[in-house]
């Protein structure tokens, strides 16, 4: 029988009405011919409830012990989504992580996939069910502990299992009914998308669009898994949702995609630090041993009066999220007092925003910067950092022009128009 993976996120089975009303899509497909892979996430807001217990509980808490506490969120949508599959006479059981089994690395809270053998569930198939009912999020280390895989760790669940058995889609339910041209809460002319590449969904994720976790985009570009997302909460066919897809399934496309943006950001500088050979290494070093996500980079060479002598120092700026602000100023400062890197001073700008337009049609069309920067200078907005990559273009803006830019770059781009 062809396969399909279904996903539910949290708000899809946030209560049992809503786990009725995602078992009833199940069921649907199941009458259209489909064997289908159900991957489940916890009820919304149990995730959090769960991981509170555990913080309140041992503030120095056994990671082992954390995973098998916040799994069990999962286990519990899982049993009742086969429950109410049962009562629609479809067979259907669960399974959890290490039934399968999801075979995980052994890192707790951020494991990643290693294997996930088709037996077991194929022999359940064979047998005449319908359904298995898979708890996201979950796995199974090599030393036999339950792990998890971070947040969001279903979406990269459910690509997984299409991966592995070879399904002929992926549907990710959620609370929204598609991928969009930005977000509508900012821009009401924001439009559906038919369809979208894997490249510019991934660079649309990792540049603070929610639609869907960026580490699930990757392994579906890797093994070329179709991915829908659609609405839980709405009647849906074959031709509902956003397909995210290769881009040689997209006849034609605009030249830019979508307007992404991110609020939570900073900026950082690093005043007239020597200009030599090893230098960025000596300060992006220790930033990444300190776990800080640096984003956007750039370096301005100058000359420095030193004792009558000019010498050659830098200003180097990037940007990383503003939660990890504190983590880069104390790996700086210690590197300046074991003198791996000198500089004159540290200047941080929490208030900043990052925006950014995305498209897979930048690869040959040229003047996409030049449109770009018109548009927030007509609205006078200042860019205080720029960066590229082949598909997208990055600005750091302040914080209280970011919906104001949003806005003015989405109809820059004419994205309210289809292609």
């Amino acid at each position: 029988m062809p396969l399909l993976v279904m996903k539910f996120g949290g708000t899809s089975v946030g209560d049992l009405a809503r786990i009725a009303n995602a078992a009833q899509k199940v069921k649907r497909e199941v009458e259209r011919g489909y064997d289908v892979i159900v991957i489940v996430s916890a009820m919304s807001g149990k995730t959090n409830e769960l991981v509170g217990w555990v913080e309140e509980t041992s503030h120095l808490y056994d990671a082992r012990e954390y995973d098998a506490v916040v799994a069990s969120g999962e286990n519990v949508t899982a049993g009742l989504m086969a429950l109410r599959l049962q009562e629609l006479d479809v067979p259907a059981r669960s399974w959890q992580g290490w039934q399968v089994p999801i075979n995980t690395t052994s890192a707790h809270s951020a494991a990643r996939f290693v294997s996930i053998p088709r037996e077991n569930l194929d022999a359940k198939f064979t047998e005449g069910f319908k359904v298995a009912v898979v708890a996201g999020f979950q796995g199974v280390s090599p030393e036999g502990r339950i792990t998890t895989l971070g947040r969001g760790g279903s979406d990269t669940t459910a690509v997984a299992f299409a991966a592995a058995f070879g399904a002929e889609r992926c549907d990710i339910y959620t609370d929204v009914d598609g991928v969009y041209t930005t977000d509508p809460r900012i821009s009401p002319k924001a439009r559906k998308l038919d369809r979208i590449a894997y490249e510019e969904m991934l660079e649309l994720a990792s540049l603070g669009a929610k639609v869907l976790q960026t580490r699930s985009v990757e392994l579906a570009m890797r093994y070329k898994v179709r991915l829908r997302v659609l609405s839980s909460f709405e009647d849906t066919d074959e031709n509902s949702g956003t397909l995210v897809c290769g881009e040689e399934e997209i006849m034609e496309s605009k030249v830019v995609s979508g307007v992404a943006y991110s609020r939570d950001e900073a900026k950082l500088t690093l005043m007239s630090v020597e200009d030599r050979p090893g230098i960025a290494a000596a300060i992006f070093g220790p930033l990444a041993s300190a776990g800080v996500n640096v984003d956007m980079i750039v370096q301005n060479i100058s000359e420095k009066d030193i004792e009558g002598r000019s010498m050659a120092v830098t200003d180097m700026t990037f940007s990383c999220p503003v939660n990890q602000v504190a983590r880069a100023q104390k790996a700086l400062t210690d590197a300046s007092a074991n003198g791996t890197i000198t500089y004159d001073d540290l200047i941080v700008d929490t208030d900043v925003a990052k925006v950014s337009v995305v498209g897979i049609g930048m690869r040959s069309h040229a003047g996409v910067a030049a449109q770009m920067f018109s548009a927030l200078s007509a609205e006078n907005i200042n860019i205080k950092v720029i960066g590229t990559s082949e598909i997208k273009i990055s600005v750091l803006i302040d914080r209280k022009y970011m919906e104001l830019a949003v806005q003015a770059l989405h109809d820059a781009f004419g994205l309210d128009k289809a292609a």
